[in-house]
């Protein structure tokens, strides 16, 4: 049905900038927020930002200024633009999407990336 793919991770000192893609394919007839989270060994899943379709955007306190969220609807693509990283910003990665298959559908089901790793080293 829908699947996204997670792409961009890597090691980066810290400092150092990452840019996050997550594209969206399958049986799309729109998306609602996408959305990207996080987690880290000994960490609970956290939300790191999200986006609606007109562009709202939201971000965790931990990553506001050095984070930023954007989508090509066209796409159906977010990016996560990571800047000043730090060793704390180490985790696996995931988007996600809400996601209508068909007009028909009564609501949005959310749908999942595998991941990405993202080291940053100090």
């Amino acid at each position: 049905q829908v699947q996204l793919v997670e792409s961009g991770g890597g090691l980066v000192q810290a400092g150092g900038s990452l840019r996050l893609s997550c594209a969206a394919s399958g049986t799309i007839y729109s998306i609602n927020a996408m959305a990207w989270y996080r987690q880290a060994p000994g960490k609970q899943h956290e939300l790191v930002a999200d986006i609606t379709s007109g562009g709202t955007t939201n971000y965790a306190d931990s990553v506001k200024g050095r984070l930023s969220i954007s989508r090509d609807n066209v796409k159906n693509t977010v990016y996560l633009q990571m800047n000043s990283l730090k060793p704390e910003d180490t985790a696996v990665y995931y988007c996600n999407a809400r996601v209508r298959t068909s007009y028909k559908d009564s609501y949005a089901r959310l749908y999942w990336g595998q991941g990405t790793q993202v080291t940053v080293s100090s």
